[in-house]
């Protein structure tokens, strides 16, 4: 019997919806510790606060930016998901959902209450209710494409509101393209026939009506305001009001602030070597570094992995000609600028003549102008930058995303569908056990200098040891899809296949008739989506370890309704594909269509209907939805994915054929980078690397925690008179060269609360007399020394994105007296300001901020893409492909043992791709939950953070630090 159709989960997350509190006033005296509550009363207020919070009505979307919601919630709403616990931490900067009952550990679970389960749903609940709210409004106010599109955007088409629009001009192919006639040249361009059946290398056809979106050398977008980016040039009076002139590329210095801000400190300097430890990898090496107990350095390459796979700036391994200074040459005294004496370098360590090539500009021209609702609007930011990579989830990294990057790529000869892989050489120790792994770059392949020696890839640039583990494991992966297809195939020859070419939609392709070109596209097919699913519902519930978060993101890939009734998945995506989906109304179009686009699940939207014709483009591109922007990623998600200090100095190598328990080297990271990968992975092995990069924590993002090597490295390459780079001092440079708008304004943007001063950084949930609490004072002290202050200025109104509570500008003084020396907090670059941020929500490897970027673009690469949505059919992946996806490999599900912090979930994709392409893991890899979780860790009850031996891990001596 059929269940019925109902809606009743999307109408239960939301109840009781936060109301606009906007507060932008000081934060909480820092001297208030965290109260002590007592359960019962606790209880009864909450109850009290649910009824007032249902009388108050549902919160309506903001009409305008500075009627946004900031992740701050009225007191009944507040009182009703946390109680009082969730009441007094409501006047800091911060979300107040990270305080809401069952958000955090076995503490945040309610006890002593008249009901336990009620108190942690409406927490847990109201915290989905917070994050959904959060990324509408982010759908509404931030999207701001380069291309040319803006225009349409604000004005609308022919009577079609601008972010219902569907299709650009400027998404269209130029007359030099080779598929120009193709897809239909001077005429209605849409894509047709070999183009539309997989992913192309250079990202065309994706979507079939803009054949140039999101394709190789298109534009990067920009999530905030045309006139807030490129600060330092000062283009409005709310800019210059909001940084006094005080802004250069290199003031304040990014160097200093490497220094002074970003460096690991070091108990034993002689043991870490700067980051290059000791001769012969000495196990008696050390460096230290703040550790993640619930993140493994696994993680840390993985992210490495995805960003190679989404943007670049560079073209093969270089930027533009020239070069320019980054720092080491000023620091602040007293609000001016001086130059650094000899003994401030000395003592800082940095070097005054480093220097680094400079971006590729695509066009720095002043931008055009256009009025429409009574302002003035830019076309564009000030300056554009190509994204020189494919912006599509297609494992370009490894197949490729340009005619050049192609020829890197090796296919089997003796099985074209494959990807070659091949023993190592003698003497290496792996060659007498067959294991097999990617080829080397050879002198005819297109490689920059740096490249020679290293494994041959798509994208070979920044090469680790770490990248060469994903990118054979996903290689093998690759074959073992293509290898099961063949055994298939011949158990059933001719059977259908699932595929069809829509230039012949009516012919059943059997197994036999399958080319091997086209089982290698269906494999790519296959790969990119287990990628985008171990990322979506494996890496980041690890990153963001929370109950709401697990929830949420495995919502946003399965559905609210998790895989279950596939009719009512089916009727839900028909609303979402055939009402919101065409409808011209903005609010259907973009606002709803993501809230209800959590019912099916990503999978579920337009892939489900009956009468779907592979030739026909409404069937193939049913299910995407760009909001009205053309989807290409943004500046500031490139900013926010400067995660350097997740990387550790030194790599804890473990052999794991004879004791995996046992660290018996300590590799620097630095050796094991570009053509010295090869040896590292061939004198190792894919077993004793999964091990050795499963158990080691990677580092947490904060401040002081950069490694040491990453601000010494070599760099041959640039002719300049040190050969080495800062890197750390490099990502702020680079910030700025994009025009990545500085941290207060950055968050003014994303719809979250300003800070007012340094002092805000400080965790109010600590107790002041604790150390944690005096370190953060420090660097509360630290800031101050690196970004100043200055006497404010009332009369200055510094932005439009927000208004105070009183509905006032915002000024230069930030609620403080005019005339008052106020912190510089608006002067602090964006990767200083989501490192310094200590207040997080429970389990987030990243900041607050850093997060909301994530809201806005996770969910945008994955609607905009019709290989996640309306093509993915059996008739683009084949049968068997299609269910490898869904079931995280061949045959049915797996369910993983026992209820993981409360849930029967399935045994996780990256844990099945693992096992099944290094099957000697499995021992290591049984206990193992999420293959990020260091793999020795006892995961606990509940979200737990501890950092305890799981059974048969106890003499690990990675416990006993």
């Amino acid at each position: 019997m059929k269940k019925p159709f109902m809606l009743a989960p999307l109408y239960l997350l939301m109840a009781f919806v936060p109301l606009p509190s906007i507060a932008t006033g000081a934060a909480q005296d820092a001297s208030t510790a965290p109260q002590k509550i007592d359960p019962l009363k606790d209880e009864a207020q909450a109850l009290k606060g649910c009824v007032d919070a249902l009388l108050a009505g549902i919160r309506p979307i903001a009409n305008t930016r500075d009627q946004r919601f900031q992740g701050k919630v009225i007191l009944a709403n507040a009182l009703c998901r946390g109680g009082q616990n969730t009441v007094q931490f409501r006047l800091t900067p911060w979300v107040d959902w990270t305080n809401y009952w069952g958000t955090g550990d076995m503490a945040s679970l309610p006890s002593g209450f008249l009901s336990t389960k009620g108190p942690e749903f409406r927490g847990v609940t109201g915290a989905l209710v917070d994050l959904e709210f959060e990324r509408v409004e982010l759908v509404k106010f931030n999207l701001f494409d380069n291309s040319g599109t803006y225009q349409d955007y604000i004005n609308g088409r022919n009577g079609t509101g601008g972010p219902a629009l569907k299709t650009w001009a400027q998404m269209r192919l130029p007359a030099t393209d080779p598929n120009y006639a193709a897809v239909g040249g001077a005429g209605e361009q849409t894509c047709k026939g070999d183009l539309v059946r997989g992913r192309t290398v250079n990202g065309e056809c994706n979507d079939v009506r803009n054949p140039l979106m999101g394709s190789t050398g298109t534009l990067f977008a920009r999530n905030v305001e045309f006139d807030t980016a490129f600060p330092e040039q000062g283009q409005s009076d709310l800019t210059r009001n909001r940084h006094g002139n005080r802004l250069t590329l290199t003031q304040p210095d990014p160097e200093v602030i490497s220094r002074v801000l970003f460096t690991r400190n070091q108990s034993t300097p002689d043991t870490c070597k700067l980051g290059f430890g000791l001769a012969n990898n000495s196990v008696d090496a050390n460096c230290d570094y703040q550790k993640a107990p619930f993140f493994n350095v696994l993680a840390a390459y993985w992210i490495q992995f995805m960003t190679h796979d989404w943007f670049s700036h560079m073209e093969e391994g270089h930027n533009a000609p020239g070069l320019e200074d980054i720092g080491c040459k000023t620091k602040l005294v007293d609000g001016v600028e001086v130059p650094l004496t000899p003994e401030d370098i000395q003592k800082l360590g940095c070097r005054p003549a480093d220097q680094v090539d400079k971006p590729f500009v695509a066009q720095d021209s002043a931008p055009d102008t256009f009025k429409a609702n009574g302002k003035t609007y830019q076309t564009r930011a000030a300056k554009t930058f190509t994204n020189t990579n494919t912006a599509w989830w297609d494992a370009s990294q490894i197949y490729g995303f340009d005619d050049t990057s192609v020829k890197r790529v090796k296919r089997d000869p003796s099985d074209m569908a494959k990807l070659l892989l091949e023993p190592a050489p003698e003497p290496y120790p792996t060659h007498a056990t067959g294991e097999l792994f990617l080829p080397v770059l050879q002198p005819s392949d297109p490689q920059a200098p740096q490249w020679a020696g290293q494994e041959s890839v798509g994208f070979p640039d920044n090469f680790t040891i770490g990248l060469s583990f994903l990118h054979n494991l996903f290689v093998r992966e690759h074959n073992s899809f293509v290898t099961e297809f063949r055994r298939q195939a011949a158990l059933t020859p001719t059977a259908d296949s699932g595929l069809r070419n829509p230039s012949n939609p009516k012919h059943v392709i059997t197994y036999s008739e399958v080319t091997p070109d086209e089982l290698y596209t269906a494999a790519r097919l296959v790969v990119s989506a287990e990628i985008a699913k171990v990322h979506t519902i494996e890496w980041t519930p690890q990153l963001l370890y929370n109950e709401p978060l697990n929830k949420g993101m495995n919502a946003n890939w399965n559905g609210l309704l998790g895989g279950g009734d596939p009719d009512v998945s089916k009727a839900l995506s028909d609303i979402i594909t055939k009402n919101f989906g065409k409808s011209k109304d903005v609010a259907k179009a973009t606002q709803w269509y993501s809230v209800f686009a959590s019912g099916p699940g990503i999978f579920g939207l337009g892939s489900t209907a009956s009468n779907y014709d592979v030739s026909k483009a409404d069937s193939i591109n049913g299910g995407i939805n760009h909001f009205g922007s053309p989807f290409n990623f943004p500046e500031e998600f490139v900013s926010v994915y400067r995660l350097h200090p997740l990387i550790p100095d030194l790599l804890e190598y473990r052999d794991f054929h004879k004791d995996p328990n046992q660290i018996v080297q300590k590799i620097a990271v630095i050796n094991t980078f570009e053509g010295k990968e090869t040896d590292a992975m061939r004198n190792g092995g894919m077993a004793n690397w999964g091990v050795t990069l499963g158990r080691q924590r990677l580092g947490i993002l904060s401040l002081h925690n950069h490694p040491q090597f990453m601000q010494n490295i070599l760099l041959p390459r640039l002719d300049t008179p040190t050969k080495q780079i800062d890197l750390a001092a490099m990502d702020i440079i680079r910030d700025r060269e994009h025009g990545v708008p500085r941290f207060n304004e950055f968050r003014r943007q994303y719809g979250l609360r300003q800070l007012t001063s340094y002092d805000d950084f400080i965790d109010h949930h600590l107790d002041p007399a604790s150390d944690a609490y005096k370190q953060q004072q420090q660097i509360v002290t630290e800031l101050r020394q690196v970004y100043g202050t200055h006497t404010c200025d009332a009369s200055k109104v510094i932005t439009d994105a927000q208004v105070n509570e009183d509905k006032t500008p915002i000024n230069d003084c930030l609620g403080h007296p005019n005339g008052s020396v106020v912190d510089n907090i608006e002067d602090v670059d964006t990767v200083v300001g989501y490192l310094a941020e200590s207040t997080r929500p429970h389990g987030f490897a990243i900041s607050e901020t850093q997060f909301v970027v994530f809201i806005l673009n996770a969910s945008r690469r994955l609607f905009s893409d019709r290989f996640f949505t309306s093509s993915f059919r059996p008739e683009f992946y084949t049968t068997l492909g299609r269910d490898w996806v869904v079931n995280n490999g061949p045959g049915p599900e797996q369910i993983e043992k026992g209820q993981p912090n409360g849930h029967t979930q399935p045994v996780s994709p990256l844990k099945r791709i693992l096992i099944r392409n290094i099957p000697e893991l499995k021992p290591e890899l049984d206990p193992v939950i999420n293959a990020f979780d260091p793999w020795a860790r006892d995961r606990g009850q509940y979200y737990s953070l501890a950092w305890k031996p799981r059974p048969g891990a106890e003499t690990d001596p990675a416990f006993k630090q």
